[in-house]
């Protein structure tokens, strides 16, 4: 017989145990659901909040490359194709309405916080469709990619695993500048092109105005123009009969060597890399062994699949699919988009793979803090493999320290990249002025491309005889009232008018050649603001001219600052040299020694400001007496600002860096 304090611990161990294996119950049925891990508590879902789950009612095997459909939805900033690929996703089963966010295909925390597309993303989809009088299953495979010029690197890439393309025009906007850039990247690439007319729900909409534009333009005819509204579901039944209808199946074979083409890879904690692929010849099973065209290694194929909408292992991938390829690859570096991945000890012919891409513009990245180098390359290298478009290389800064000199296909793309740092990575980072590309030639024949500005000195040993800058072809819709405006901005920008047309009564076409330098920070901004928001423009690059520039240094006491360094034109130096020493002016603390700011072209400074020091009254112990006893002090005060200024250091803050890009 036990005691009634051995009873009542008995009962607390059998209510203890029973606690904790109705908690391990729930634990193991959250598993099940979400890949939920007992022991630390974090869900072990992967990026993009796949679940990797196998999806058996899926075989792949049942869809022959002329049951497979490939289509990207192209259009400008704005007309609404991340909305339409959410009601195709709804029409077609794959993601249930009202479940979900808006904007489905819109992933990443920056996309979400703009409004924008930053990443083209894949999402593959089943559709039964009476197709010549047979009741057959269809393979979707969408694309829906950015609207925004400098991610036309994005669209490029993603219309290399099409057949066929939506081009969205806003019908109250009309076609707008990157309405034309997308159509002439899928009009070169040989693609179907179905016109849509979004937004007709709109009370300002006008589909017949932009039927016009859509003939007078593209040469495409009005009648094959779908008319819908993707935010009330109005005209969408119309959509996926016209893809099906209209656009060719894939043209690989089935019989041919495995040929993939690597679209996209990011990097995930648990799987590694995981690569985005189109196949476009053969077909690929786990447990296969593939290789690389670029870098030569194999790798075993541990996971295949598509994404629907989410990761969904299918175990196979055939002729014509687009999928997710998980080998191992553990180096963001052995993950090349554009690289041809095929079976080991086969021997194929290498894919075209993509255009090289141009950077526009190149921007120093520095930690805040000396010390996170390593912790901002890590972010860095991880970040370059989900977005191949950014070169990254090292440098040192005497004012900044060790970073990178990163290149960018835009100011917007640079933007996205540094907030995407610190959101995904927490890195915190100090960025400098922008920069293009320019070439120099010396007396000596000799020329040097630079892209850092501190890379050229000041006062070279060989006489600088002539300069290139790079220059783009900008095109610029506006409505017509504000073409004076505009010419104006044009002008004041050293434009060279080359087309100035009409596209109907109300909006004018311009395209002007124009130095890169002059539209890389605030001309964008400065062109919605004159046409109240109403104009669009987009550039492609074109060859580099003849300019008169020269180098613009920063002095801080005599020293120079070469993350602070920049290259202009001869006329504008004066200007932006004494904004650059106002600005900072305000935003770098005073010390106990005066500083001095200046900027100047070579030896000859063009503006300069002036910090005063801090300065302690050592005359208020003395209430009389001799004068020379208070010159004494006053002159031994002197002295020691004069030691202090020789060999204390000044201290930029991170702000100062800001404002200069602003101002810059």
């Amino acid at each position: 017989m036990c005691s009634p304090l051995v009873a009542s611990r008995t009962l607390k161990l059998q209510a203890l145990s029973q606690h904790s294996i109705c908690n391990s119950h729930k634990l193991r049925r959250l598993g099940s659901i979400g890949g939920w891990n007992s022991i630390l508590g974090w869900n072990q879902s992967a990026f993009f909040g796949s679940q990797f789950r196998e999806d058996s009612s899926i075989d792949l095997t049942q869809y022959p490359s002329d049951k497979i459909r490939n289509f990207s939805i192209i259009a400008h900033v704005d007309h609404g194709k991340s909305t339409l690929a959410d009601r195709l996703l709804e029409l077609t089963g794959t993601i249930r309405k009202g479940h979900g966010q808006p904007q489905y295909l819109d992933k990443l925390q920056v996309e979400r916080e703009r409004g924008i597309t930053v990443k083209a993303q894949t999402a593959t989809m089943f559709h039964e469709y009476n197709f010549k009088g047979a009741k057959t299953s269809f393979l979707l495979n969408l694309i829906d990619t950015p609207g925004h010029v400098d991610f036309s690197y994005e669209v490029s890439r993603s219309l290399v695993a099409c057949q066929g393309v939506l081009l969205v025009v806003d019908a109250a906007q009309g076609v707008q500048a990157q309405t034309v850039a997308n159509f002439y990247l899928a009009f070169e690439a040989n693609l179907a092109v179905i016109p849509v007319i979004n937004k007709i729900d709109q009370p300002t909409a006008d589909p017949d105005r932009v039927k016009e534009q859509l003939k007078s333009i593209f040469d495409l005819n009005p009648d094959e123009a779908l008319l819908t509204s993707a935010k009330t579901g109005q005209g969408l039944e119309q959509v996926l009969p016209a893809v099906i209808e209209r656009i060719p199946p894939p043209p690989g074979k089935y019989s041919s060597p495995l040929r993939m083409l690597l679209l996209d890879a990011y990097y995930d904690e648990y799987k590694g890399v995981i690569c985005h692929v189109a196949v476009v010849d053969g077909a690929l099973r786990k447990g296969e062994k593939i290789s690389s065209a670029a870098t030569g290694q194999s790798y075993e194929v541990f996971d295949v699949g598509i994404m629907h909408p989410e990761l969904t292992p299918t175990r196979v991938l055939l002729t014509g699919q687009v999928g997710y390829v998980v080998s191992g690859m553990r180096s963001t570096k052995e993950a090349r988009v554009g690289d041809t991945l095929y079976h080991s000890r086969m021997t194929v012919e290498p894919l075209p793979g993509f255009k090289p891409v141009k950077h526009m513009v190149f921007s120093g990245v520095y930690p805040a803090d000396g010390s996170d180098f390593e912790e901002l390359s890590n972010a860095i290298e991880r970040l370059t493999c989900n977005d191949a478009s950014v070169s990254v290389s090292k440098e040192s800064s005497s004012a900044l320290g060790l970073g990178f000199r990163c290149g960018f296909l835009g100011l917007l793309h640079m933007d996205v990249f540094h907030q995407r740092l610190e959101q995904e990575h927490g890195a915190q980072v100090i960025s400098t002025v922008p920069t293009v590309p320019y070439i120099f030639e010396f007396s000596d024949g000799s020329k040097m491309e630079i892209q850092n500005p501190a890379m050229l000195p000041s006062n070279p040993k060989q006489r600088i005889t002539t300069c290139w800058e790079p220059t783009v072809i900008a095109t610029i819709i506006i409505p017509s009232e504000y073409v004076g405006s505009i010419i104006t901005l044009c002008s004041e920008r050293r434009g060279e008018q080359l087309e100035y047309s009409f596209i109907d009564s109300q909006r004018a076409l311009m395209k002007y050649r124009l130095p890169l330098r002059e539209i890389v920070v605030d001309f964008y901004n400065e062109l919605k603001s004159l046409t109240s928001g109403y104009a669009s423009f987009d550039y492609e690059e074109a060859d580099y001219q003849v300019s008169d520039l020269v180098k613009l240094d920063i002095l801080l006491n005599a020293q120079p600052v070469d993350a602070m360094a920049t290259i202009i034109h001869r006329s504008k130096a004066l200007r932006v040299g004494r904004e650059l020493v106002d600005k900072l002016k305000k935003f770098i603390d005073r010390q106990m020694f005066e500083i001095t700011i200046q900027a100047a072209i070579g030896s000859k400074v063009i503006a300069r400001e002036t910090i005063s020091a801090m300065r302690k009254n050592v005359l208020a112990k003395c209430y009389g007496g001799d004068v020379t006893r208070k010159r004494k002090l006053l002159e031994k005060q002197k002295e020691g600002k004069k030691r202090m200024k020789r060999v204390g250091s000044v201290d930029i803050p991170q702000e100062a860096f800001h404002q200069l890009l602003k101002s810059s």
